[in-house]
């Protein structure tokens, strides 16, 4: 009988049931990307940076200034270029390597909380969401795309010789260090966190960079250990929005140090506006696609 062999009812309703495989899936999502990156890449920043700076100002009622699930989710919407980008390279060995570089994030925070080593005394003076032993359960959110903008550029722009890694990995950790460059001194000027003893860089400290030298190349190591550099150069080859998460730190980022007069801070972030032009990337286009 027709049910029997498939071809029936019974098997036309299964088919249409079917679970898509991960390549339909990972179309779709590349698609809902593309159809909407104006909207994650520049919309999202540009209004983020307004109600960051509204936040600090205290321009923003109590219940609704710094709001923590707000401002996990909207960084979760400005990270999904770069996560979507990625996820065909993750298979069962990245999926352990990004395992453990999640919880390296929270190791050292921990221990960063309690010691100031490796990032210098500092404390987090705004809720950011969930905590586990006093860290933000979003830590890796906030933490690894920032290697990982790092990565996908230097790979860009080297070109071949990116994949010699002596010149990968100190080109890698000199970008995370000038996007903390741009990163830390808003961060300080919202309130999100502090340094007691001040520092140099609008109030950050040389050691947190020093720290930031050590993540870097911790999570440099496991990324190429994890990586498959050919897919890696092939994927970026063809996913135009990869870098989009970088689009959205210059737009969010750069904005806040321009308000708050962090001029040093903003060059950086043109910097590295100028350097996602060089690498074709800087090319949201008005009709999202």
């Amino acid at each position: 009988m027709g049910s029997e062999g498939g071809d029936g009812p019974a098997g036309a309703t299964a088919s249409r049931t079917a679970r898509p495989t991960r390549t339909e899936l990972q179309a779709r999502l590349d698609d809902l990307i593309r159809e909407n990156r104006v909207t994650v890449a520049v919309v999202f920043p540009a209004v983020g940076s307004v109600l960051l700076v509204a936040s600090a100002e205290g321009l923003l009622p109590p219940p609704l200034a710094f709001e923590p699930f707000t401002l996990l989710l909207g960084t979760l919407v400005m990270r999904s270029p770069l996560l979507v980008g990625m996820a065909p390279l993750i298979d069962r060995r990245a999926a352990v390597g990004v395992t453990a570089l999640a919880g390296y994030a929270y190791a050292v925070e921990f221990v960063g909380l309690r010691t100031g080593w490796p990032y210098g005394e500092f404390y987090y003076a705004i809720d950011l969401g969930p905590e586990v032993a006093g860290v933000p359960v979003g830590l890796p959110v906030f933490f690894l795309p920032l290697v990982g903008n790092a990565y996908l550029l230097c790979s860009l722009l080297l070109g071949e010789r990116a994949r010699a890694a002596r010149i990968r990995l100190p080109a890698v950790i000199g970008t995370v260090i000038a996007m903390d460059l741009v990163l830390d001194p808003g961060a300080v000027a919202l309130g999100f966190w502090a340094y007691p003893g001040g520092g140099p860089v609008y109030g950050v400290p040389l050691s947190n960079f020093a720290g930031w030298v050590l993540s870097a190349t911790v999570t440099v190591l496991v990324l190429d250990a994890v990586l498959d550099r050919t897919a890696l150069l092939d994927r970026l080859a063809t996913c135009e929005f990869a870098l989009d998460d970088l689009v959205s730190f210059v737009l969010l980022w750069g904005a806040v140090n321009v308000y708050f007069a962090n001029w040093g801070a903003a060059a950086v972030a043109g910097l590295f506006g100028l350097g996602l032009l060089r690498a074709d990337r800087f090319d949201v286009p008005l009709d999202g696609r």
